[in-house]
C-alpha cells in the first residue's frame, strides 16, 4: 500500500473518530440541557401552585375580616385590585421565563399583593374579637403555611435556574445552546422575595 494511501486512510479514520466524538458530545450536552430545562419548568409549576394557593385563600380571609371590620373599605379595595392583578399573571408560561419584562411583571404583581395582604393583616390588630375567631385562626395557619411554601419553592426555583444558566453558558456548551435555542432564564430577585412575604402572626 502506497504511503499516500496510508496517510489518507489515517486522516479519514481520525475524521470519523472526531465526528463520532463530536456527535456524542453534542447529543449528551443537548440532552442535559433538555433535562435541566424540564427541571426549571417543573419547579416553576410548583411556584405557580403555591401562589395560586395564596390567591385562593384571600377571599375567605377577606370575608372573615369584613365580618368584624366592614368599614375598612379602602383596604378591601386595594387587596381586591392586587389579587386581580396577580391572578392575571400567575399562569405565565415556563416558556416566558427567559423574558425579563414578563418575569418582572410577575414579581411586581406578587409583591403588590403581598403589600396589600400586609395592610389587611395590620387592620386585624384593631379587632381583638376577630383575632380570637376560630375561622380566622385557621386561615392564619393556612396563610402562614402557604407563605412558607412560597419561600421554599422560590428558593428551589432559583437553584434550578442557576444550574441551568450555568450549564448553558459554559464554553463550548454555549455554542450548542445558541444553536438549539436555549436561553438564560430569569430568577426571583431578593428584593421581590422580601416584599411579597407578609407577616401573618396575630399573637
Amino acid at each position: 500500500m502506497k504511503s499516500g494511501t496510508k496517510i489518507l486512510l489515517v486522516v479519514v479514520g481520525l475524521l470519523v473518530v472526531l465526528g463520532i466524538a463530536g456527535c456524542q458530545f453534542y447529543s449528551g450536552t443537548y440532552n442535559k440541557m433538555v433535562a435541566l430545562d424540564e427541571q426549571v419548568s417543573g419547579q416553576w409549576a410548583q411556584v405557580q401552585n403555591v401562589y395560586q394557593r395564596r390567591l385562593d385563600l384571600i377571599p375567605n380571609l377577606v370575608a372573615t375580616v369584613k365580618g368584624y371590620a366592614s368599614h375598612e373599605s379602602q383596604v378591601f379595595t386595594q387587596i381586591a385590585e392586587a389579587r386581580a392583578k396577580a391572578g392575571g399573571v400567575v399562569q405565565i408560561s415556563a416558556a416566558d421565563l427567559d423574558d425579563p419584562a414578563k418575569m418582572k411583571q410577575f414579581q411586581e404583581a406578587q409583591s403588590s399583593l403581598g403589600g396589600a395582604l400586609q395592610r389587611l393583616l395590620a387592620v386585624t390588630e384593631n379587632y381583638p374579637e376577630l383575632k380570637a375567631n376560630e375561622n380566622f385562626l385557621a386561615l392564619q395557619d393556612q396563610l402562614e403555611g402557604t407563605e412558607n411554601r412560597i419561600t421554599v419553592e422560590r428558593g428551589r426555583f432559583n437553584e434550578s435556574v442557576t444550574s441551568y444558566n450555568t450549564f448553558i453558558r459554559q464554553f463550548p456548551k454555549n455554542i450548542i445552546a445558541n444553536m438549539s435555542g436555549f436561553r438564560t432564564k430569569e430568577k426571583f430577585s431578593a428584593d421581590s422575595a422580601a416584599q411579597s412575604a407578609p407577616a401573618v402572626s396575630f399573637e
